[in-house]
């Protein structure tokens, strides 16, 4: 099997891609779909249609958030070819039979042929190893084209190469300044995994931190252009949520400048706190 190289990849545009450890290449830059409103032809299916149509190359969805149904209808509504868009959705229930049940419906709901990339959505409740051998046969029907995990720490990545199966080719888990988890991502990066962080506007949480104002002041960006731009940076695969047309166009524009390194080190010395859930603590349960 292909490795990801241990060299970070930083995005240079919209465009960019990584190379992942199956050989596929995955956009490093995405809409996030979070908590999107859902309903026919409302917010969530809107903010798909112009994300794509603004150049966006990768959504990110899950069972969990209600509005796989929207994405996979302003895939449509874009325009834009279904084999120039990177597909991401999850699995909730974890189990043999329960992730073919579901990921049968996610394809349902998308209507987009195949998923580009399914991941467990959390190791919580065990189950991973059936679940995974059921998305396995999918990636061979053809129906998945990547498959990987999210929320997974190091003990359940580890659990899940004891048990001999393939590396994951991503773990989609929480990264901001406050959430640097050096210890995972470096165990990732080291085992050819992808480092895909959400939450990278800490659900808008520490918009008026001082540490980042003074950081945007001096950049002469938007707070959240620098929350972003410290993910790009970092090297990692990242998808920002906005509804906002006009938010989802000034989130994509964290691609021609950069932070300063000593901007940079002083986010990077900011204390752990996560804005969110945190399943990657859990114990392994197979």
């Amino acid at each position: 099997m292909k490795r990801v190289s241990r060299m970070v990849t930083i995005a240079k545009s919209l465009t960019s891609t990584i190379k992942l450890n199956n050989g596929n290449d995955m956009p490093m830059f995405g809409l996030g779909m979070w908590q999107a409103n859902s309903g026919s032809n409302g917010p969530a299916e809107k903010a798909v249609v112009y994300a794509l149509q603004n150049g966006y190359k990768m959504i990110d969805t899950a069972t969990l958030y209600g509005n796989q149904s929207d994405v996979g209808e302003g895939l449509r509504k874009s325009g834009v070819k279904r084999e120039d868009v990177f597909l991401v959705t999850k699995l909730w229930t974890n189990g043999y039979e329960s992730c073919r049940d579901e990921f049968m419906s996610s394809l349902k709901q998308l209507d987009s042929g195949y998923i580009d990339l399914y991941l467990i959505h959390s190791p919580s409740g065990g189950q991973v190893l059936e679940s995974y051998k059921a998305m396995m046969e999918f990636q061979q029907q053809g129906l998945v084209r990547s498959i990987g995990v999210s929320n997974f720490g190091v003990q359940h990545l580890e659990g899940m190469k004891k048990a001999g199966v393939p590396t994951p080719t991503v773990n989609q888990i929480e990264l901001h300044p406050w959430m640097k988890r050096t210890e995972l991502v470096s165990y990732c990066r080291d085992n050819g995994i992808a480092v895909m962080g959400y939450s990278p506007l800490v659900k808008a949480e520490r918009l008026k931190d001082p540490t980042i104002v003074s950081v945007a002041k001096k950049v002469g960006k938007t707070v959240g252009q620098v929350l972003i731009r410290y993910s790009v940076q970092m090297g990692y695969i990242t998808i920002p949520k906005s509804e906002k047309p006009a938010r989802i166009i000034e989130n994509s524009q964290v691609f021609d400048w950069s932070i300063p390194e000593e901007e940079m080190a002083t986010l990077n010395s900011l204390p752990e706190t996560s804005c969110t859930w945190n399943p990657a603590l859990s114990a392994w349960e197979g």
